[in-house]
Parts: structure tokens; C-alpha cells; sequence
């Protein structure tokens, strides 16, 4: 800038060259100015807002204080609210109790949640037991002598219903019928009772009065159905869980459950109507309910030496496989496996091993198809749940669990009790298959 005589400063005429050239540099000295400022705000504001993501500030390695480790932890506990339901609870429980005026019942919340939890699954069979609920679950009964009703139960969508009337029983007198479901024992609801909880509630004194409530379905799948009552003395009931007949050359094996013992049952029948002169054999598992997966893998060793006898899927991957014992089958003989829609779980297991590996000609109806196993674990806290473990499959891989085992010969049942078709075609293919003598 110039000066006059006095030494007082002259502003440039800024319509001279030189006026031009120092207006410009003061421009540009103001806008450089004004740049690092703004440079210095937004380093400011993003560093703030780069501190607050404490997640990925950690992840940089740079060092946290301890403020922003507490807001890292607390938000992980946030997040994990969105993929545990034990941490969602807890988030509630926590609100009521730092908030709320009333206080939590510890015991009925419990209870509740995991019945919720449970139905939650969209298993049927999946149950939360409550420590009486589950008391009365694991009360002992014999096996097959006990004052009851005389009815076999079985398990079918985590419902008991009437697999079996023993013949000659009072149950079968009020007209109680294969199929029935229990609807209430003494007025109780037992609509979602497993099996083991009617038999165990059925399970009386000698002589005492029971009054059950039944519902029979329009069909195996349905969930209404009518209703009757039927008031009835408990007796005790022996019936013998394998019968045996001759017809002709061809030996009948009737197998009501899959017991505890059941191999050396069919293994002692085999043998004895072979020294009867058997050279044909049908294995009748209508309305056989099931039971022990390991007796129905020995039953199907007595005919198979080796080979896949069921496939287990469980959520561990790759199906588990159970193998034949590897020892001499008992008998070359011709085999039929004689089914019908009550046919279920290991009993369907049975007959899926001997159709898939070619020993037995399957007859009758497609069977239940339950083939899925049932878990019961005990809690540390008391109580217990029930829930799905696995699913069986054929020895070829194929499902069992809702859709059954499609015989090879069809044949539905008679509604002639005097006669009975099913085991009669039964009988005539197995005859067909049998050389001739």
C-alpha cells in the first residue's frame, strides 16, 4: 500500500493495475482463512461422530475411554435383544423392576413364558412340564399290568388317542373306539396331555371309577370331532402282546406294541410255528403304536442280516444310519408285513426296513406316519420340556413323519366283524410268494 508525504497510507485506486492486484491477494488471504476454519469445524464434527462408533473405532485398534468400553458393552446387550428371547425378558424384567410398581411372581412368569416358548416352536409335541406336571409324567406304571380301562394310548400331534381296545374290557362295551382322543379325565382338560400323561392319570386303584370325555374325529387329522363321556371301572388287564396262528403253511405273527421285549417274542414265534410247518410268514403290526426304536432295528435283524434298517435325521446334519446286527436271519422264508392307519413310529420304522430292503411285500393302508422321536430333558430349575429330537427315514432316505408307509397291495378294512379282508389278501400273497410244497 502506498504512502503520501506524511507517511499516512494511500488505499490503491482499484481501477489501477496495481489496485486490481492487491484487491485479489486480499481475497485470496480471506478465503484461505476461511477454508481452515472450515477444515477445523469438520474435523471437529467428525471426530465427534467418530467417537460415538465406538464399534468401529475399536476395530481400528484405537483406544477407547472408559465411557465409550460402558456404551460398547451396553449396546451389545441391546443388539442381542433382537436374537434371544432370554435377553428380551430380561430387558422387561428390568424395566419392571428399576420402574414398576408391582412386583414380578417369579414362579407364574415361568411357567407362562415357557409354555409360550414352547407352543412357539410349532411342534406339536414340544411341552413345557412344570415340576407337578412333571411329577406326574414320570410316575411309575407297570407295563403292561395295571388297573386301567382297557385301551392302549399312543401319541399322535402331541395327543393321546385310542390305538387299541382290548377286547372284551368295559371300554370297549361303552363303545370307546380305535381313533378316539381324550378330551378329559374327571373333568380335567387333557386336550394337550401326552400319551404318557393319560396312561399315567388312567393308571387307578383296582375297582375306582373313572370318568373320561372322548372326541372322535371326522378323520385322523382333524381337530373336532363328537364328543361322549363314558363312566368307567378300572380292572386289571393281561393282554398278551403277541398272539400267533397257523393258517395253513403260513404262520401269523400279531404284534401289539413294539415292548421292551419284543425281538425275543417274534424270534420264540418264528421258531415255533417253523416247527409247526410254517414256510411263509405275515407279521400283522396293525394298530401297533410303536415303542422301542431298538427292539424294531432287532425285529428287523431276525430277517435282514445286513444292511440300512433307518436313517435318523437330527439337527446335526447328515442323517445317522442304524445297521442290521450282522447275524443270520432266522428265516429265508417269504414275508408280509400287514399295516393299516394306525400303524405308527417304530412299528413304521419295522416296516419301512423290511420293504426298503426287499425282505417282506408290504399290505394293507398307508400307515400313520408319526416318525418323529420325542426328547424329555429335565430343567435345573425344575420341571422338564418335551420337544421333537429327530426324524426317521427309510433306508432309502425316505420320510416317514407325516406321510407313512404306502403298502405295496392295498386292501382297506372290512366293515364286516366277522370277517377280515386285510388279513386275508395278506395271507393269500404271502401263500403266492411261498414255493409250493
Amino acid at each position: 500500500m502506498a504512502q503520501d508525504n506524511n507517511g499516512r497510507h494511500i488505499a490503491p485506486n482499484p481501477h489501477t493495475r496495481a489496485g486490481r492486484r492487491a484487491e485479489q491477494a486480499t481475497n485470496h488471504l480471506l478465503f484461505r482463512v476461511f477454508a481452515v476454519i472450515i477444515l477445523v469445524a469438520v474435523a471437529f464434527c467428525g471426530g465427534f461422530v467418530l467417537r460415538s462408533q465406538t464399534e468401529l473405532v475399536a476395530s481400528w485398534g484405537i483406544p477407547l475411554t472408559d465411557a465409550e468400553e460402558q456404551a460398547l458393552s451396553q449396546n451389545a446387550a441391546q443388539n442381542s435383544t433382537d436374537d434371544s428371547v432370554a435377553a428380551r425378558v430380561a430387558d422387561v424384567e428390568r424395566i419392571l423392576t428399576t420402574y414398576s410398581m408391582d412386583h414380578v411372581d417369579i414362579t407364574k412368569a415361568t411357567y407362562s413364558t415357557l409354555d409360550d416358548v414352547m407352543k412357539a416352536t410349532g411342534d406339536p409335541y414340544a411341552t413345557y412340564y412344570n415340576p407337578d406336571l412333571y411329577n406326574n409324567y414320570i410316575k411309575e406304571t407297570s407295563d403292561r399290568s395295571y388297573a386301567g380301562i382297557g385301551v392302549v394310548f399312543a401319541d399322535y400331534n402331541g395327543r393321546a388317542y385310542v390305538a387299541d381296545v382290548f377286547e372284551g374290557s368295559e371300554a370297549e362295551a361303552k363303545g370307546v373306539q380305535q381313533g378316539d382322543f381324550v378330551d378329559a379325565i374327571d373333568g380335567e382338560d387333557t386336550t394337550a396331555w401326552s400319551m404318557t400323561e393319560v396312561v399315567n392319570a388312567l393308571a387307578k386303584d383296582e375297582g375306582a371309577t373313572v370318568s373320561v370325555t372322548w372326541m372322535r374325529p371326522f378323520s385322523v387329522d382333524a381337530q373336532t370331532g363328537e364328543q361322549f363321556t363314558t363312566s368307567l371301572v378300572c380292572k386289571v388287564y393281561e393282554e398278551a402282546n403277541l398272539s400267533t396262528q397257523l393258517a395253513g403253511t403260513v404262520g401269523v405273527i400279531k404284534v401289539r406294541q413294539i415292548s421292551n421285549n419284543a425281538a425275543e417274542l417274534v424270534r420264540q414265534a418264528v421258531e415255533s410255528l417253523t416247527a409247526q410247518g410254517a414256510v411263509a410268514f405275515v407279521l400283522d403290526l396293525r394298530d401297533n403304536p410303536g415303542g422301542y426304536l431298538t427292539q424294531a432295528v432287532d425285529i428287523a435283524s431276525l430277517f435282514i442280516e445286513s444292511g440300512v434298517v433307518v436313517e435318523i435325521q437330527t439337527n446335526e446334519g447328515s442323517p445317522t444310519t442304524k445297521n442290521a446286527s450282522g447275524q443270520k436271519a432266522i428265516t429265508e422264508a417269504p414275508m408280509v408285513v400287514l399295516v393299516n392307519k394306525y400303524t405308527a413310529a417304530a412299528a413304521e420304522v419295522l416296516t419301512a426296513a423290511l420293504q426298503d430292503n426287499q425282505r417282506a411285500e408290504v399290505v394293507g393302508e398307508t400307515t400313520l406316519g408319526k416318525g418323529s422321536v420325542q426328547v424329555v430333558r429335565e430343567l435345573d430349575f425344575g420341571g422338564a420340556v418335551r420337544y421333537t429330537a429327530a426324524y426317521y427315514l427309510s433306508p432309502l432316505g425316505q420320510p416317514i413323519d407325516g406321510v407313512g408307509v404306502v403298502p405295496q397291495v392295498g386292501v382297506a378294512a372290512g366293515d364286516d366283524p366277522t370277517s377280515d379282508p386285510q388279513l386275508n389278501l395278506a395271507i393269500d400273497t404271502v401263500r403266492a410268494l411261498a414255493p409250493a410244497a
